[in-house]
């Protein structure tokens, strides 16, 4: 049976952007499930599924419905334990929970500085009102003031990505050998950074962007499906 998955688009459904809906996509390929992506912009998130919940991914997988991505792995590792695990194991579980909270409060923040104007460059009249209503509201300044203050952050964000460097010097993947469901977390933060935005946050060379390059050949070049901005 085929899974379904709600993905976040702007006006061009060909270009998933979320960081959430990319770990679940690269979960789902990472099981070898089949999965059909259902292309949803923000103001359809409240009616998926009936309000299934306040954010995507979701997926329907038969009568099952399931939101947040880290839930989604959860319940593909115990659901389809035949297939390549997503965590190796109980430490693998923790260690992901670790590395999604660090991305979100690392990796996150100053991705949306350096992208908030282009995500709302993507969007049609009706979400670009949405959402830059809504980020302004967050952020307390325009999207514009927002994205100014990118440059002077740059060499700090780059800086606070060292425990990852110095951890390629000696393994592939976060994982270690091959990727694990901790791999996706960071994987999708950096992809939708690369598919919302033309600005460079890794320089070629820093063993960072060496390890998103290999992820993006993951599962027959899934990745590299939605060309970079």
């Amino acid at each position: 049976m085929t899974i379904l998955m709600y993905d976040l688009v702007g006006k061009d459904t060909s270009r998933p952007f979320s960081p959430h809906c990319w770990k679940t996509t690269m979960a789902l390929a990472h099981k070898g499930l089949d999965y059909e992506r259902i292309p949803t912009r923000f103001l359809d998130v409240p009616v998926v599924e009936d309000g299934a919940s306040k954010t995507i991914p979701v997926i329907r997988d038969g009568e099952t419905v399931v939101s947040d991505s880290f839930s989604i792995a959860l319940y593909l590792e115990k659901t389809y334990p035949d297939r390549p695990s997503l965590f190796g194991g109980p430490g693998g579980e923790a260690m992901a929970r670790f590395v999604e909270r660090w991305t979100q409060t690392t990796i996150h923040p100053y991705v949306s500085i350096v992208a908030v104007v282009d995500i709302n460059a993507l969007q049609d009249d009706d979400n670009a009102r949405y959402f830059r209503s809504s980020r302004e509201s967050n952020f307390k300044k325009t999207l514009e003031d927002v994205t100014a203050g990118r440059e002077a952050g740059l060499a700090m964000f780059r800086t606070s990505l060292t425990p990852l460097r110095s951890m390629f010097s000696y393994q592939p993947f976060i994982g270690g050998e091959a990727p694990l469901f901790a791999d996706y977390i960071v994987f999708g933060a950096f992809q939708w950074a690369r598919i919302v935005s033309s600005y460079p946050l890794l320089e070629q060379g820093d063993p960072v962007f060496d390890w998103f390059e290999r992820c993006l050949n993951l599962h027959e070049g899934l990745g590299r499906e939605v060309a970079a901005a």
